[in-house]
């Protein structure tokens, strides 16, 4: 197997802020740093009337107006958002970037060769999927950081045969010579209302779980990353019951997953917000072998989310929220309607 490039973490232990609210130590001297993120895109469309899926609003003739211009504006500044994760704690940034609201494999080739990020490299994994608006989930990551060995593309099957959303993806590879699977969601949205949608997010959550558990099965102290974005917060019943992730690390058992985020999420801190209220969609969940190893080969150091200023609304009605690609129909030139989220694993080195 080719062998992984570490990113080197030499700094004196020293005191830190992270996202929610605590203090924590920098990690011992001479660990390797992996930061493994997920971002929402918000609307990464090319300006093509692709056939089977409502995308009609994003092309020149739609109501977003959606032209070659708008298009490369927003590659220019989703690849700056990203060139920017994560580098206050690792020179190359995110090896690893789970994503979502994306049209397909062609815009993410035209993401990653953008001036900001061409230099990392990274490469794709990509299926298309049955989403109505054609928006589908990938996995982008750094070849130098992580080997991808397996991936697989899993449908939600519901017994509403109309019902057509996103494929769940899963990756497996070796991330600092682990072997670690992740698992990128964007689960059924909230349209009609969160009530009546709820069945569809927990029929994804089912889903999920059974392929976390289908991984455990075959490896009991399977390292698994669940990211994505799952249109529910920590606590609702879709992440907290179905897909069983808890809110304490202490509590998890070989088998489960700890909800990182769901800790920020109580101190009112989220990934996007809606009518004056933060909401904690964006998650990163991490398996038992990751939060509480035995062996302390790879596991997690702390979590962030990433809400720099460039991101942030700085005026106006919706000062203080994500500045977003458009808002009331009007285009902002922005990024996204969400931050991205970020987990940093540590290991340390021989």
């Amino acid at each position: 197997m080719k062998k992984l490039v570490p990113i080197l973490f030499t700094a004196f232990i020293f005191m830190v802020g992270c996202s929610s609210g605590k203090i924590e130590k920098a990690p011992p001297v001479n660990v390797s740093v992996s930061p493994v993120a997920f971002y929402n895109l918000e609307n990464l469309f090319d300006t093509i009337d692709q056939p089977n899926v409502n995308d009609i609003e994003f092309t020149p003739q739609g109501s977003m107006k959606w032209g070659t211009m708008k298009y490369m504006a927003k590659l220019e500044r989703m690849s700056y958002a990203l060139s920017q994760i994560a580098l206050d704690h690792s020179p190359v940034g995110a090896v690893i970037i789970g994503v979502s609201e994306l049209e397909n494999r062609g815009v993410l080739e035209d993401l990653v060769k953008q001036p900001a990020i061409r230099n990392r490299s990274y490469e794709i994994v990509h299926y298309d999927g049955p989403d109505r608006r054609g928006v589908d989930v990938a996995l982008l990551y750094n070849p130098k950081y992580f080997i991808v060995t397996n991936s697989k593309s899993y449908r939600l099957q519901s017994p509403d045969t109309a019902f057509r959303t996103r494929d769940q993806l899963m990756v497996s590879g070796y991330l600092q010579d682990e072997k670690v699977h992740i698992i990128v969601n964007h689960w059924p949205s909230r349209s009609g209302g969160e009530l009546r949608s709820r069945p569809k997010r927990n029929e994804a959550a089912a889903l999920t779980r059974s392929i976390v558990d289908s991984l455990f099965r075959i490896e009991p102290k399977a390292r698994i990353i669940v990211m994505g974005d799952l249109n529910d917060d920590p606590h609702n019943e879709s992440v907290a019951t179905i897909l069983g992730a808890k809110e304490n690390k202490e509590e998890v058992k070989p088998g489960e997953l700890y909800n990182v985020f769901w800790k920020t999420h109580r101190r009112g801190i989220g990934s996007l917000a809606y009518n004056d209220q933060w909401n904690m969609f964006d998650q990163i969940i991490l398996s038992h072998e990751l939060v509480n190893p035995g062996d302390k080969k790879l596991y997690l150091w702390k979590s962030e989310i990433f809400n720099r200023a460039f991101l942030i609304q700085q005026e106006g009605a919706y000062k203080g929220t994500p500045l977003r690609t458009h808002a009331g129909g009007v285009w902002l030139n922005g990024y996204s309607d969400h931050f991205p989220t970020i987990v940093y694993l540590i290991k340390a080195l021989k």
